[in-house]
């Protein structure tokens, strides 16, 4: 069956603005050309009820103007007075995040402040920057409550303006390859949904001024989001089913990040996506394991986007993702915080023989991902006391149980790996074992691509390609299954694991674009060093989320290559983190319970500060006994076995189809007409203020600016050779992006081979190793290229106390040059032979000036 021409639905209600008379409010909604509108009106007489009517009806500004002045004529104290108006404009903003209720009446959160943050085949996704929440009853018949104050204190400790992010045309509860599935539908079966719909929705669309006989017309399509990931559905769940879905906006929590990647002047973004899961969501100590619904601590599902920015459009252009998950291990386990240790003992709090918890929770990641399910465990397996060894043990009895009822073929992979140990051993190299690791999980799982394989592979294919797994179709290339990484707190060591994997996966993703020869991305490249500050800050902002400060072991840390700067800032990222465990945790799991309704307050109950304990309100057995109970023995959801390895939700049958919303349209209407939307030619706008101007850029933020330099970012760049253009960088970019662009990476070593992923020596180094390393790691204070001053004394000084010779002598050259060549060689010769402490003479200066 020929695919439909098919485009994501675009909200006409993108810019709002709240007015307000004694009686009710009135919320206008737009579009952002403001040639269409929509209004709510909300009723404020009603002290405890909400009352919300939409009449549907779509209006022009004519109109628009036309209602507010009547309302504004009908609801003056006297008629024909003009000193006073009746209606009066309270605030502006861009959606509505939702409506709750405490003891009193309903609030309204509205999003005043968004910035853009990214840009997916010209869907924009923006952060929010900060809200409004207004009470909706008037002073006259409010009905006050002594403990309203605390709850609405409590509830806007969450905070809104911190890694909260929506998008009106682009579902980001799902995963791009499920989005353009579901835009790749049989045109047969979107005229069947397009009917359905008609029949069956209040939204009819000749209200609209529609057709949907004849003619060339494109359909818009909407899908039910992802509840697991999205953070205010509990906020909207009052009025999804009274008001158009235009002003439902929903939002999910974690990160979104952005950056371009230039290759010879064509644009290729990297995007980088965490959804944080809002089932059994909290913080470290406080929630671990699993809930008894099969939801467990910390789930973060991570996507990289990759996608040439030059064809903009879904069905023309090339996109390319990857997802992977990381999350708590799933049994019932905890620790009891109340020792005020650093490291808690870890216990199980229920026998789970027949791994129920562990089935529900794989059953869910069976229907969205597929198989195979690979589980990367880096929980330490050797400690002379057991502490994390006890999870290892009931995880692999778990799934050892698990998949004696699966086929072999999609069976649960489990591999075992003791990170923390290999970290500590001179003989291991950590990031060449996970690259290992990275190489077979991306093999077996594929990833995403739209397009078919470019013919330059065809014609010169690559022996790793050949054997790459997931599903390959006449459209391209579909991830089937996914890694999940877990150790203990799924914070650093899941990071730096999940990086390796998204590195090797990028490397199969740009080959799939015809953008690389090779399936192979080294270290110390532009484009390596654009994707790790983009990791380093996903795993910054989900540590703090979760653990209470950023992270403590980063990427360089394995590397071996951090500063010596790095030792004090872990210790008070720990200290940071300790004390937010210690301390402030309790009071934002309770704002956490209250924003996503897990507690809802009544009146004659226990208030939330009350609760000894909010076991109860996660775990719903605890509260009724389910009146099905799971086999034991097929313990996967029906339907979703017959359609592996491919993942049901993403299979075309009935019960998906009614998770969507199908209109038809004509080709250049706004609801799909991207163009408009991205561009907005109704506007004025300025370079500065462009998004893809102002977005990191590896020509402009990592390629050196010297003439002669290769400006390909798969090049290996040595230390001295890194770009420098952010040490003028005035704005106010966090210090410690700065430092990562600075201080990126170790020297490359002589041959091409050894480029891989760590630091020159492997097998563990000693303290005057460390040393070196640490010296090669600062940054070097700059010099102009034309400046044939003298060095400085304090390079003399420091050249002569650690390499035992006189920089005095050296005839006039560029410093910084002669600097770094002088300190590479002396490192390859202190390498050779480390019983010497004079490592470096006169005459092997006089080679370096020489090169």
């Amino acid at each position: 069956m020929p695919a439909a021409a098919a485009a994501p639905l675009i909200s006409s209600v993108q810019k709002l603005v709240l007015y307000e008379t004694r009686a009710r409010y009135f919320l206008v909604g737009s579009n952002p050309a403001e040639t269409k509108y929509r209004v709510l009106k909300i009723d404020r007489t009603e002290p405890k009820d909400l009352v919300i009517i939409d009449d549907k009806h779509v209006y022009t500004q004519q109109e628009v103007r036309e209602l507010l002045g009547r309302l504004d004529l009908g609801n003056r104290t006297k008629i024909g007075q003009k000193g006073s108006s009746g209606l009066s404009r309270a605030v502006s903003a861009f959606g509505i995040v939702g409506f709750i209720r405490f003891l009193e009446g309903y609030y309204i959160v509205l999003i005043t402040k968004r910035r853009k943050m990214a840009d997916i085949g010209g869907h924009a996704i923006y952060k929010i920057e900060d809200t409004n929440m207004i009470y909706i009853p008037n002073d006259s018949v409010r009905v006050t409550h002594p403990d309203e104050a605390r709850y609405l204190r409590i509830f806007q400790n969450v905070d809104l303006s911190s890694n909260f992010y929506f998008s009106y045309s682009y579902d980001l509860s799902h995963s791009l390859q499920y989005n353009l599935t579901v835009l790749r539908m049989p045109l047969e079966i979107l005229k069947t949904e397009t009917t359905q719909t008609r029949q069956e929705s209040f939204d009819i669309f000749e209200d609209e001024g529609l057709s949907t006989q004849g003619g060339s017309g494109v359909f818009g399509i909407c899908s039910k989001p992802y509840e697991k990931y999205v953070w205010n559905g509990k906020l909207l769940e009052a009025v999804k089913n009274t008001v158009h879905h235009d002003w439902l906006l929903y939002i999910i929590h974690g990160f979104c990040g952005q950056s371009k990647l230039l290759i010879y002047g064509r644009p290729i973004y990297v995007t980088l996506i965490a959804r944080r899961s809002s089932k059994f969501a909290g913080t470290r100590f406080l929630k671990r394991g699993s809930n008894s619904e099969g939801d467990v601590a910390n789930e973060v599902e991570t996507e990289q986007i990759l996608y040439d920015a030059s064809v903009m459009s879904f069905s023309a252009g090339s996109y390319s993702s990857y997802v992977q998950v990381r999350g708590s291990v799933p049994l019932y386990w905890s620790q009891d915080i109340s020792t005020m240790m650093p490291k808690p003992p870890i216990t199980l709090d229920q026998a789970d023989p027949f791994a129920h918890i562990a089935a529900l929770h794989f059953d869910q990641m069976l229907q969205r991902f597929g198989s195979p399910i690979i589980i990367l465990n880096l929980v330490k397996e050797r400690e002379k006391r057991k502490h994390e060894r006890i999870l290892s043990e009931e995880l692999v009895a778990a799934v050892t149980y698990l998949n004696q009822f699966l086929p072999p073929e999609h069976a649960i992979i489990y591999i075992p790996w003791d990170m923390a140990k290999y970290t500590k051993s001179k003989l291991c190299n950590v990031l060449d074992r996970l690259n290992v690791i990275a190489e077979s999980v991306v093999k077996k799982t594929g990833f995403f691509v739209n397009r078919p394989d470019s013919y330059c592979n065809v014609l010169r294919p690559d022996e790793k390609w050949n054997e790459l797994g997931g599903c390959v179709v006449s459209t391209g290339r579909l991830q089937t299954g996914v890694l999940r990484t877990n150790c203990v707190d799924c914070l650093d060591r899941t990071n730096t694991a999940q990086f390796m994997v998204g590195k090797c996966a990028l490397a199969y993703q740009l080959y799939s674009l015809g953008l690389i020869d090779k399936p192979n991305l080294q270290f110390d490249t532009d484009a390596v060093r654009l994707f790790e500050e983009l990791y380093e800050d996903h795993g910054d902002t989900l540590s703090l989320q979760y653990g209470g400060s950023q992270l403590v072991h980063r990427v360089k840390t394995y590397r071996k290559i951090a500063p010596w700067t790095q030792h004090s800032k872990d210790i008070m990222q720990t200290l940071s983190r300790y004390y937010s465990n210690a301390f402030s945790d309790a009071d934002r799991q309770e704002s956490i319970n209250l924003f996503l309704g897990v507690f809802k307050p009544v009146e004659g109950k226990p208030h939330l500060w009350e609760l000894p304990t909010d076991f109860y309100l996660h775990h719903k057995n605890t509260l009724s006994l389910s009146q099905t109970r799971r086999s034991y023995t097929y313990w996967w959801t029906t339907g979703v076995l017959k359609h592996l390895p491919l993942p049901f939700d993403e299979v075309t049958c009935a019960e998906n189809r009614r998770k969507l919303t199908v209109k038809k349209f004509h080709k250049y209407e706004e609801e799909i007409d991207i163009h408009n939307e991205f561009f907005r030619p109704y506007e004025l706008s300025s370079f500065d203020e462009t998004f893809c101007l102002a977005m990191t850029n590896s020509t402009r933020d990592f390629m050196p600016k010297n003439v002669g330099i290769d400006p390909s970012p798969f090049t290996v760049r040595k230390p001295d050779e890194t770009g420098k253009s952010v040490l003028g960088n005035k704005s106010n970019r966090e210090e410690t992006v700065l430092q990562r662009k600075t201080a990126a990476s170790a020297p490359p070593p002589p041959s091409e081979e050894a480029v891989s992923s760590s630091s020159e020596d492997d097998s563990g180094t000693d303290k005057e190793d460390e040393g070196a390393v640490s010296q090669r790691s600062t940054p070097v204070k700059v010099t102009d290229a034309g400046d044939n001053t003298k060095i400085t004394e304090n390079v003399v000084q420091s050249t002569k106390d650690v390499y035992g010779v006189n920089l005095s002598d050296v005839p006039s050259e560029d410093d910084i040059t002669i600097y770094a060549r002088f300190v590479q060689l002396g490192q390859s010769q202190h390498k050779q032979d480390k019983s010497s402490q004079q490592f470096c003479s006169k005459h092997q200066l006089d080679r370096v000036i020489n090169l």
